[in-house]
């Protein structure tokens, strides 16, 4: 009888740090490229007249004729959200989220990860109405870049650091999504977004019938998109609701099957992903003109209160919470010394690609405040990152928690 060989989970787990990585270094340099462009005198007005290009067409009269900028970020995005739902899934139905044991600390990490930076933002702007929409831009985690400044400390960073942070990250973007979809959701159309229940009904009733092909699935995904575009909810929503319709085949002995639908379409879709999709959205998003700018910009309410929450609340909101949670006994901290626990909490402060992707929402239209939200976040993840980096790569020796497992 022939036996088929399954990957471990452990391999996977390598492939996908090691993809979150690269990756994580790639998005890095089409930040430094958009920065670039956005700012030479030869290529500035070219940059944001490639951004404001009006391609058609009027997919929804909400907004207009489709431009460059909004195919990235609603049409390409939704992609990304599409691998984002995945990997929940996954997590949940069968890996380091799929019982109430292990979903204890990266659950309460992540709430706090999220509250902590959400107050020193609304305590740093003090409840100025035109600000307040933003609370969310610093609560958001850029697994990819986190993920690349951790590939860069080798050893310094064990595999289990790496796993927490993945882990913490995932949650995270379960609550992105969620205040995405409802925060930042204003006049819906009830008749389009009973149009895409109807859409994603039917993809869960495929699912429920055993259909393994991931063709049926992928074509309703496109009306589910276009429906949820025109609803009001946001665009890339659907790719997280058509993620929980793809079957998932579980099984003991196979936790990791090469055969899931589920494990077939993420594993095809993270090249794409992490070296197309999410560096177009870092060049079309992270370009910002410093020309006229001083370094005092960074203490306008806007930019301080972003930088602080990534940097301060996020470090603050995580360590703490696996403080308290170790020290209550409500869960055991990852096998890593309290300095490498400061470390990556400094490093889930880089909030880039979500933190931008949110400012977007919460100003629409608003290009002055989008700009200071683009030099917070930029400056927020660009501190923690190095201050994160500086304290994992001075820890001195290994102790008898750095070791993997």
């Amino acid at each position: 009888m022939a036996v088929k060989l399954v990957r471990p989970s452990a391999s996977a787990l390598r492939r996908f740090l090691h993809s979150e990585a690269t990756g994580g270094i790639v998005l890095i340099v089409a930040a430094v490229l958009a920065l670039v462009a956005a700012n030479l005198p030869a290529t500035r007005e070219a940059y944001f007249h490639l951004l404001h290009h009006e391609t058609g067409p009027v997919i929804s009269p909400k907004y207009g004729p489709m431009t460059v900028h909004l195919w990235i970020n609603d049409a390409l995005m939704a992609v990304f959200f599409l691998l984002v739902g995945l990997e929940i899934k996954r997590e949940m139905v069968d890996g380091r989220l799929a019982n109430w044991e292990r979903r204890r600390l990266p659950v309460v990490a992540a709430a706090a990860g999220m509250i902590v930076p959400a107050i020193v933002y609304l305590a740093t702007t003090r409840g100025d109405p035109a600000l307040t929409a933003g609370w969310a831009i610093p609560a958001a985690t850029d697994i990819a870049f986190a993920i690349g400044v951790l590939a860069l400390l080798g050893k310094k960073a064990p595999a289990s650091l790496k796993l927490f942070l993945t882990t913490v990250a995932i949650v995270d973007d379960m609550g992105a999504v969620v205040v995405i979809a409802i925060a930042y959701t204003a006049g819906i159309g009830w008749g389009w977004l009973a149009a895409a229940a109807g859409v994603l009904a039917v993809m869960m009733a495929l699912n429920r019938r055993g259909v393994l092909a991931l063709w049926p699935y992928l074509i309703l995904t496109l009306p589910l998109w276009l429906f949820v575009f025109n609803s009001g909810v946001h665009a890339t929503v659907a790719g997280v609701l058509a993620a929980m319709a793809i079957p998932i085949v579980k099984s003991p002995a196979a936790p990791d099957a090469v055969d899931s639908p589920l494990h077939r379409l993420e594993h095809e879709l993270h090249t794409p992903v992490a070296f197309v999709i999410v560096p177009l959205f870092g060049f079309a998003n992270a370009g910002v003109s410093f020309a006229g700018l001083s370094p005092a910009v960074l203490l306008k309410p806007l930019p301080l209160a972003i930088l602080l929450g990534l940097f301060v609340g996020k470090q603050v909101g995580i360590f703490s919470a696996i403080w308290v949670a170790d020290h209550t006994g409500f869960a055991a901290r990852p096998h890593c010394s309290w300095r490498q626990i400061w470390g990556v909490s400094m490093l889930a402060g880089i909030g880039f690609t979500m933190s931008l992707f949110i400012g977007g929402l919460a100003f629409p239209g608003n290009e002055l405040l989008v700009d200071e939200v683009k030099i917070g976040v930029l400056a927020g993840s660009v501190v923690s990152a190095l201050a994160g980096f500086i304290v994992l790569a001075t820890v001195k020796a290994p102790n008898r928690f750095t070791s993997a497992q």
